[in-house]
Formats: C-alpha cells, structure tokens, sequence
C-alpha cells in the first residue's frame, strides 16, 4: 500500500502514541480529523487502520477496510485534490471488497473521476455497468448517464439502444422524457433513421406534454423537416417553441436564417398582384414571375410588322395605314 502522503515529524509522533489502538479507533480519528479539515492527518489515520486490519481474519474487519479505503479514496478525491490517487484507492476498495455497501458508491465516484479528470468515456461506463449489476436505488439515472456518455463517444447506435432501455425499463422515472429526447438525437445522427428519430420527439411530446425538453423536441423536428427540404413546416414548428424555449434568439436566428434562403431560392409566382406590374424594380432577367429573359436590345418595336421580322418600308407603311382598315377592337 503506497498511496499515502508522508506527513510532518510532528505528526508522525502523535500517531506513534496510537498505534496499539485498535482499526476502529484510528477510524473515529480520522473521521475527527476529516470534520476539522486536516485531510493529511486523516489519511494516516486511514493508513494505519489498514496496516492494521491486514493482520485480522475476524468477521468485522472486511468492513473497516471498506470503510478506511473509501474514507481515503474520497479524501484525495474532494479535499486533496489528487485524482491519480484517489482513482488507485476506489479501485483498491473494488478489488479488495467487492460486495461492501462502500464499493458502491465508490464506482460512482470513480467513473465520475475517470469522465470528468482524464476523458476515459469507457472506462467510465464500465464503472457504471457494473454499478448497475447490482440494481442500485439509481439505476434509471445510471442507465441514463451510460447512454449519455456513449453519445459523447458518437456511438450513435449503441446510445440509442441504452437510452431506449429506459423509457422501456423504468417507465415512471423522471428521466424518462430525457431518455427520449437523447434516443431522438441518436436516431436523428443516423443514415436513413430521421423518420424514426421525428416519431421518438412527437412521442415525447405526447407523453410529456409539460416537460421542459418539449421546446427542444420541436427545435430538432423543425431541423429534420428543413433537412427534408420543408422550410415552411421547419419554420412553424420553430415559431411554436419560441413560446418556451429558454434561448428563443437562438431559435429566431434559426427561424431568420432559413427564411432568408426562402427568398433567396424561391421564384416569384406568375400572377402575384404585389409583383405584377413593378417592372422598373427588377432587372429584365427577373421579370415574368422570375423566368429568365435575354436582355432586350435595341430600341423597342413600334408597329406589328416590326414586331414580326418586317422590312422598316412595310412599318412605314403600316403607320401611313388609315385608322378604319386597322384590326378592330371588341366592345365590351
């Protein structure tokens, strides 16, 4: 056992005073010593419990050992600041007392230290797995967490399978609608798995009419209808979640964005009556309900003849025509 910190000459002499003591006392002491913020005299404490208990075989002393590696592993895990070594004890504490109520909650705390100090997704979700064997009063949050990370990992497949276990598993846990949004993201991060992804957020919806994720499951079916190229749909759905959505100007930039590329793509309509006759506002290639048309040259034609191809001697003499032998016109 090498993880604990030397400690001061004087501090080495008072503990030698105490060494005939029994494991329980130098576990009351470091529990002392832990409330009165003395970390380094804690984990000798802890030490010299363990040193002892080495050589006891009774029945109670698999106990103190779980208690003195847990108490110092959480002490270099939260006072000391030494991950390093706190992840060496927990997994001491797990080698050495699997099954003691202490191990438990240990692998939480190591998994927590393996996700968040050093980036070990699968070490972590290890740690949880098997915190999950043994059915802790937690597993709906632990079974969420676990497919929580295997997203990170962009492990798309295998989080959609864990977030799908619980809303099957643990069908009153208040992580439920969680679990749901999570397996909607998953299946929405997948090749040809959209449909199914937009099914997982309308049923969120459904069952969680009140739940806070509602406004997130609109967001993320607007971004499905606009990737399946249904701006308009994408557009009102978004407009529906700005109601409670905790960032709406995120959702409103989203909203702005894609109605700029709406009137950037879409083509004027024939027939549109706030368009129809405002010819000196578009070029000549945008007129016609956005057609494009070669740029006319030239000066414009003055009679019909022109107007066909004919020679500038039958345009003159169309214009010299007496106004009775010109076409009729229909009266209304």
């Amino acid at each position: 056992m090498t993880w604990a910190r030397p400690l001061p000459l004087v501090a080495l002499l008072a503990l030698s005073a105490c060494r005939k003591d029994d494991a329980p006392a130098h576990l009351e002491r470091a529990r002392t010593a832990q409330f009165e913020q003395k970390p380094d005299v804690a984990i000798a404490q802890y030490k010299l419990a363990l040193d002892l208990l080495e050589r006891d075989s009774s029945p109670q002393s698999n106990l103190y050992r779980a208690r003195a590696l847990r108490g110092a592993a959480d002490l270099y895990a939260f006072q000391l600041n030494d991950p390093r070594r706190a992840i060496e004890v927990y997994r001491e504490l797990i080698t050495v007392c699997p099954e003691a109520p202490e191990t438990l909650e240990g692998r939480l705390h190591l998994a927590g230290l393996l996700w968040h100090h050093f980036r070990d997704l699968r070490g972590a979700i290890a740690e949880y797995t098997s915190a999950l064997a043994r059915n802790p009063p937690q597993s709906a949050e632990l079974s969420f967490t676990v497919a929580k990370l295997y997203f990170e990992l962009q492990d798309y497949e295998q989080c959609e399978l864990e977030a799908g276990k619980v809303s099957q598993k643990f069908e009153t846990s208040v992580f439920v609608d969680d679990a749901l949004y999570l397996r909607g993201q998953a299946l929405a991060m997948m090749e040809g798995r959209k449909p199914e992804a937009a099914r997982v957020f309308l049923d969120l919806m459904d069952r969680f009419p009140d739940s806070e994720l509602r406004a997130h499951a609109l967001v993320e079916l607007g971004r499905l209808k606009a990737d399946a190229g249904e701006p308009e749909a994408a557009i009102e759905l978004w407009v529906d979640a700005l109601k409670t959505h905790p960032t709406p100007q995120a959702v409103q930039a989203q909203i702005a964005l894609v109605r700029g590329r709406l009137r950037a793509t879409t083509p004027r309509r024939v027939g549109d009556a706030t368009a129809a006759f405002d010819w000196d506002q578009f070029p000549v290639s945008e007129r016609r309900g956005g057609e494009e048309a070669a740029p006319v040259k030239g000066p414009l034609p003055r009679t019909s003849a022109e107007a066909v191809g004919g020679t500038a001697e039958e345009a003159e003499l169309e214009l010299k025509m007496p106004a009775e032998n010109a076409a009729p016109t229909k009266t209304p």
